[in-house]
């Protein structure tokens, strides 16, 4: 696995190190040693895969706070996509400011998202496929999210957002949300993790309810 840290402090664009013969090739796409090695808490809570139908599709822009900050490994493995993250740790001298990376099913690239960030994606082409790898259950009570087209964050997607669910398109400004944003990413000594409360359906098996 080959790591280059973006200019976010520990965010990375991690790519495969493919080992080619006859038959296409292998690769390690995760390894706990090698996260570790590059100061990533190599944590895996939950795996997510994410089926996009149409070009421009966006999902985002989301978050948990500092009670359940979760981190993402973020791979594409069918059509292709823009990956965003803003960076949204007060305390970070690049708060605020965002990176986008272009991952696709054929390049095999992935973005790790270290917690207190924002993350988002736009879809380049119809059947579209990612997959994440998160670090922190979803947690309904301290999940948010910022308006992908909020001019405060001067975000630019390639192409027509066409398909966003209602939910993502009734996001508050960052204007409006700043004091309670930059309240909610502090980390405090004396504040212990959230953990998802679990809730049982008539038939025993546990309630969903991350549509994200």
């Amino acid at each position: 696995m080959k790591f280059t840290e973006t200019r976010l402090k520990g965010a990375f664009i991690i790519d495969l190190e493919p080992h080619r013969d006859e038959r296409g090739f292998f690769a390690r796409g995760f390894c706990q040693k090698e996260m570790q090695a590059h100061g990533v808490e190599p944590l895996i809570a939950q795996a997510n895969f994410s089926y996009n139908k149409a070009r421009g599709t966006l999902r985002g822009m989301h978050f948990q706070d500092a009670r359940a900050p979760e981190s993402k490994l973020v791979r594409c493995v069918r059509g292709s996509l823009l990956d965003t993250i803003i960076d949204l740790r007060p305390e970070s001298p690049t708060f605020l400011q965002h990176v986008s990376v272009e991952l696709t099913g054929d390049n095999s690239r992935a973005l790790f998202v270290p917690p207190r960030f924002a993350h988002g994606f736009l879809t380049l082409e119809d059947e579209t496929v990612a997959t994440y790898q998160v670090g922190e259950f979803y947690t309904p009570g301290v999940e948010g999210g910022l308006r992908y087209d909020d001019p405060a964050l001067g975000l630019s997607w390639p192409v027509p957002v066409e398909v966003i669910s209602e939910k993502d398109t009734q996001w508050a400004g960052f204007s409006e949300q700043e004091a309670e944003i930059r309240a909610r990413m502090r980390v405090e000594a004396d504040r212990g993790p959230v953990r998802r409360k679990r809730t049982s359906t008539p038939n025993g098996s546990e309630a969903r309810h991350d549509h994200r």
